[in-house]
């Protein structure tokens, strides 16, 4: 989830390389299953779901992650609105995090795994994710994961309300809050997340889905940003995320299509932009 020049990077020059790797903030991205909750959400009887996408980043929330091509598995389980699942992603190369002005770092391959539970009750789904981020430099050491007391955990506990809207009515509405974990507010040089208090970083998002039946192509104009600031998002309120996403769905056979998607992500306050390109298999 890195180098982003708006980020205040939860790192001391003075600690140890190897805890500086796994004091990294962690992220998730959670428009892939807040699209599987809805497609669920047809569903009265208990169904199995899996699979992957390919992305050519991965790119959540307006920031870029890993600066690399990533493969991102998902598996979840519903039964009548309720639905419960794991969701990930690895990158394909290396990344590098800012530390201060003058010195980067290799932090390793980009990982992380996520779980979740959500309910969806008509238009609305209520969302609870643990997020987590792997050593990335040796996946099998230092990771940590069981470790969930609130000042040293790397778990980050994430509750969240989508208001989804109806066919005639496609509005959707997000808000995210950060309510436990590695989310810390600031110290006394003004800096976020090396406080000692949860910082409840929050996420609003905005969304319309458009259908163009003569194309056969939903886009998906959207409009994100935090009311305060985050080590998570940005150092101050403002608009952190904007964009548009095309998808639609190419035919193999007569029976199985390939859904493919490609977005346009603009990042005012850190003055970036991406184009990114997913297949989902």
């Amino acid at each position: 989830m890195y180098n982003r020049s708006f980020f205040q990077l939860l790192i001391k020059v003075q600690i140890p390389i190897m805890f500086l790797f796994a004091a990294i903030t962690l992220q998730a991205q959670d428009e892939e299953v807040r699209n599987e909750i809805e497609a669920e959400k047809r569903d009265t009887t208990s169904t199995l779901n899996f699979g992957a996408d390919l992305v050519s980043r991965y790119v959540w929330r307006g920031i870029d992650f890993g600066n690399s091509p990533a493969i991102q598995p998902n598996f979840s389980f519903a039964w009548k609105g309720l639905s419960i699942g794991a969701w990930g992603t690895y990158g394909f190369s290396r990344y590098n995090i800012e530390i201060n002005d003058t010195t980067m770092a290799d932090a390793g391959n980009y990982a992380e795994t996520d779980l979740y539970l959500s309910y969806t009750y008509k238009w609305f789904t209520l969302m609870v994710f643990d997020f987590f981020t792997v050593n990335g430099l040796n996946p099998n050491e230092g990771n940590h994961y069981f470790d969930y007391k609130n000042a040293t955990t790397r778990h980050a506990f994430e509750g969240s309300i989508a208001f989804h809207g109806s066919e005639k009515f496609p509005l959707q509405f997000l808000v995210s809050t950060l309510f436990y974990g590695a989310d810390k507010d600031q110290d006394s040089t003004g800096q976020y997340g090396l406080g000692d208090k949860n910082n409840y970083s929050t996420y609003f998002e905005l969304g319309y889905k458009i259908h163009l039946r003569k194309m056969d192509v939903d886009l998906s104009p959207f409009i994100g940003g935090i009311p305060f600031g985050s080590s998570w998002y940005g150092p101050y309120a403002g608009i952190t995320n904007i964009g548009m996403t095309a998808r639609k769905s190419i035919p193999v056979t007569t029976q199985y299509a390939i859904p493919v998607q490609v977005s346009i992500i603009t990042n005012p306050q850190a003055q970036n932009m991406f184009f990114v390109f997913g297949i989902s298999f």
